[in-house]
């Protein structure tokens, strides 16, 4: 039950996570959550920063789909002008959305990374599937309501890793 709970990764942001690096573990598409992973949970439209990245990731023909718990109005109205396929209500940790994604992308488990800010839905979800899954620090200090729930519960997974000397990093989320 333990090994649902650790990432396969831990990185600081997406921003660490290069095409090259992708590559070379022959990785071909990402699975991405949304909010707090990509952008705050109340920013409506990506950064340029994160534009570039996702040209990146084109450019080197890494694909990318977003797997989001959130509304389709919230991810839709995110994803469309980036020209990036989403699934919406996804209700991770549940498999269904991470299936879903695997056949949109038209790739195995094995070519996919899955990247996400919990603990409790993006990386349990891509580790009951057998995906590598990279947790990022969220990038807003604030969390919507379930969020907020979901965090204290991950500090306390979080210290009990930490005590079986399973976490290894040094940043605490």
């Amino acid at each position: 039950m333990t090994n649902y709970f650790l990432p396969s990764e831990f990185v600081k942001d997406v921003f660490t996570i290069t095409p090259e690096r992708l590559k070379s573990k022959n990785i071909r598409a990402i699975i991405t959550d949304l909010d707090n992973t990509l952008v705050e949970w109340d920013r409506p439209g990506a950064t340029p920063k994160l534009i570039e990245w996702f040209k990146s990731m084109k450019d080197a023909g890494i694909q990318v789909i977003i797997v989001s718990n959130n509304n389709e109005l919230r991810v839709k109205s995110f994803a469309d002008p980036l020209g990036i396929p989403f699934i919406f209500k996804a209700r991770k940790p549940m498999g269904k959305a991470f299936r879903k994604a695997l056949h949109l992308l038209d790739a195995r488990k094995e070519e996919v990374v899955m990247i996400g800010d919990q603990l409790l839905t993006d990386v349990v979800g891509g580790n009951r599937l057998g995906i590598h899954t990279i947790l990022v620090v969220p990038v807003a200090k604030s969390d919507g309501f379930f969020t907020r729930f979901n965090r204290m519960v991950e500090r306390a997974i979080f210290k009990s890793l930490k005590r079986r000397g399973h976490v290894t990093w040094k940043e605490d989320i």
